[in-house]
């Protein structure tokens, strides 16, 4: 089972040292583990990919408090409690029509329509922050993320950064790899030309679209 602690001695044993017995162990290893992922660990970590195990969604309404002083109407506030990046903004509840046009700036979304859903990597105990949603690829590159970032902390370890930080970009690539594949086929968006050419039949798609994307 993934938890702290086993993160920690997965990184250990990437670094060659010897495992840390409990989260209180008075031990040099421990305590920079510690300095490590005081540091945001798991923001960082979650800010490397649009994770679909982290992934939440959210209907949101322009902010009566934000007035956009040019450009866009409406400005819209992100889920301060959770939020990590942006991976879609979308018209629709489906995910289907993106929102092409907008501006994701700071604390906020600008964009000119006056509801928007907001899907966005989540570091909430429910999502990215659960450890038991976390694919066996995406724990193992913590682990290497991990490692790279300790070792250089400790004194008398024989092994050179440039390689954990390879290692470390590679078990981040397999990760990403492993988690696209959970995502659903999409189709891309009908141009408007061929739309009206459909007229009252757009109804029926019957599955013969034949670009995927994503």
């Amino acid at each position: 089972m993934t938890d702290k602690l086993s993160i920690y001695n997965g990184a250990m044993d990437i670094l060659g040292e010897r495992h840390i017995a409990t989260l209180t162990d008075n031990i040099e290893t421990r305590k920079k583990c510690d300095n490590v992922w005081d540091n945001d660990f798991i923001n960082r970590i979650l800010q490397m990919g649009q994770w679909n195990f982290a992934a939440r969604s959210v209907e949101l309404t322009a902010s009566p408090s934000v007035t956009p002083s040019f450009g866009f109407q409406f400005g819209f506030d992100k889920p301060a409690a959770d939020f990590v990046r942006t991976m879609m903004v979308c018209y629709d509840a489906y995910f289907d029509q993106p929102i092409t046009r907008y501006s994701d700036e700071g604390q906020w979304i600008f964009c000119d329509t006056e509801v928007i859903y907001l899907k966005y990597v989540s570091n909430d105990s429910q999502f990215g922050g659960d450890f038991s949603l976390w694919p066996a690829n995406f724990t193992e590159f913590a682990e290497h993320y991990l490692a790279y970032k300790v070792a250089p902390r400790l004194v008398g370890l024989d092994i050179k950064e440039t390689a954990l930080e390879a290692k470390m970009k590679r078990a981040l690539t397999e990760a990403k790899s492993t988690d696209a594949m959970e995502s659903p086929a999409k189709f891309a968006p009908k141009g408007g030309w061929s739309q009206s050419r459909r007229g009252s039949r757009s109804g029926g798609d019957r599955g013969n679209r034949s670009q995927l994307i994503g």
